[in-house]
């Protein structure tokens, strides 16, 4: 299992070219995108291929085919910093590629959401499945759950297992809700840290502190920050985590690989 990060900007762009939320997740069977915020796409066309258009980690030649394809999106809730690449992605499919079906997993009503800004019509591009609290699915050889997490609108948090291994993505939460809700000793927690201890009252949003010790809490073998808010200076968030976590935590960037 290998966790590319795409886009790891909380609520909006950072100026250094810095994408919201955004995850690829490759396993022997699969490759998973996990949340497709405001310019992961162009990101993700760097590390896989979509219809031939994947280039070098250079960006500067097409890399060789037979690159493993895309095989599933899953939206954790529809805040555009992590699904607003849904229409780029919406196009190439169905003008680029003329692929259809698509399997996009997200919240009950985020197709209808997202819907108003293609006249409701994906032109078939996407084979939308609503995903609840404590639902289940089967995506190639990986096993997803969800959990409804602490961060309005309904938002899924999700582990994957496969090749003996376990990823648990919190997306956005406050800290009513904790990845113990997959039970414990996840190899690794990715797990959002918008904010640093002096800001902890947003009640929809963690610290790195209360990622830190959510993480110890539930008993994860490796943390990862992210959804940092811009600004903030990320050395001091890794402390903070690290503080709270009881060792190292890593921190976040984009094109950054991380074996699981």
């Amino acid at each position: 299992m290998e966790l590319t990060v795409l886009g790891c900007s909380g609520s909006y762009g950072a100026p250094a070219g810095g994408a919201c939320s955004g995850y690829l997740l490759r396993t022997s069977g699969a490759a998973l995108w996990l949340d497709c915020g405001n310019g992961t796409l162009a990101n993700l066309q760097r590390h896989i291929t979509l219809g031939g258009s994947r280039r070098d980690d250079q960006g500067d030649t097409p890399c060789p085919p037979g690159v493993d394809d895309l095989t599933a999106l899953v939206i954790t809730h529809w805040h555009p910093d992590h699904c607003a690449d849904v229409y780029g992605l919406q196009v190439l499919f169905n003008y680029g590629l003329g692929r259809t079906g698509f399997p996009v997993y997200a919240p009950e009503g985020t197709e209808a959401r997202l819907a108003t800004l293609v006249d409701g019509d994906w032109g078939g591009a996407f084979a939308w499945a609503a995903v609840g609290d404590g639902d289940a699915v089967t995506v190639g050889d990986c096993a997803l759950r969800f959990s409804r997490t602490a961060h309005p609108p309904p938002t899924m948090a999700v582990e994957v297992s496969a090749d003996g291994k376990r990823l648990v993505y919190t997306a956005d939460t406050g800290p009513d809700w904790s990845a113990e809700a997959f039970g414990p000793g996840a190899d690794l927690v990715l797990s959002e840290a918008t904010f640093q201890r002096d800001n902890e009252s947003s009640g929809i949003h963690l610290s790195a502190r209360q990622a830190g010790a959510a993480a110890r809490a539930a008993g994860a073998r490796r943390l990862m920050l992210t959804h940092l808010w811009p600004g903030l200076d990320p050395t001091a968030s890794v402390v903070e985590g690290s503080e709270a976590f009881g060792r190292e935590v890593l921190l976040a960037a984009p094109h950054q690989r991380t074996r699981i």
